[in-house]
């Protein structure tokens, strides 16, 4: 295969420039608006954890991929080998999501689980690009019912969850892309600030 000079690039090649820097400026955008309200997201995971809780996770599609990949960091491991911390991630369970959905509705399959699992001191983290899945927001109504603290990492403007949840991380972008990698970014610098916190 032939390599192209810099002043001949395919247009393939252009692409996947533009697209991964546009992609590193919102996460650069992202830490300069943002660090000061993860700092305190983690400090609010931190406690939870150290105080027995549990941290509850959800999206849809994408967003359901990166609430596991979160809870999968938590109970297993980021960078430190320690012990498991109790994380679980509502969009894994096929039995109770299609029993859940058939007999309540798509727009329950999230609640459903917070009434049955969250508890005063859980935490929920609720993940949506555009802050408007009413599954998400169902959610997040159930667990604000049960004074649990809840969490919405969305995209950029206003958005119901955005005011619904106690913390909000919005990544300021309007494309969805670039938005679940800002998701994906938080989402580990959050686990290395609470291994940080957790295992000095």
């Amino acid at each position: 295969m032939k390599l192209t000079s810099n002043n001949r690039r395919s247009t393939a090649e252009q692409k996947v420039i533009a697209e991964l820097i546009e992609g590193s400026d919102v996460i650069r955008r992202t830490a300069l608006q943002l660090a000061p309200a993860i700092v305190v997201v983690a400090e609010l995971l931190t406690n939870a954890l150290r105080a027995g809780g549990k941290i509850l996770i959800c999206g849809n599609g994408g967003s359901a991929a990166d609430a596991q990949h979160f809870a999968a960091e938590l109970v297993g491991r980021f960078r430190r080998d320690r012990p498991g911390w109790s994380a679980i991630a509502l969009t894994v369970d096929a039995s109770a999501l299609t029993s859940l959905g058939n007999d309540y509705g798509f727009e329950q399959i999230f609640a459903r689980q917070v009434q049955a699992l969250g508890r005063p001191g859980d935490i929920l983290v609720a993940l949506s690009t555009s802050g408007r899945s009413k599954n998400v927001l169902a959610a997040v109504e159930v667990a604000n019912a049960l004074q649990m603290r809840t969490v919405g990492l969305t995209g950029e403007g206003a958005s119901p969850l955005g005011t619904m949840v106690s913390h909000h991380l919005p990544i300021p972008s309007g494309n969805t892309t670039y938005i679940q990698q800002g998701h994906m970014a938080v989402i580990h610098v959050l686990c290395e600030l609470i291994e940080d916190s957790l295992t000095s």
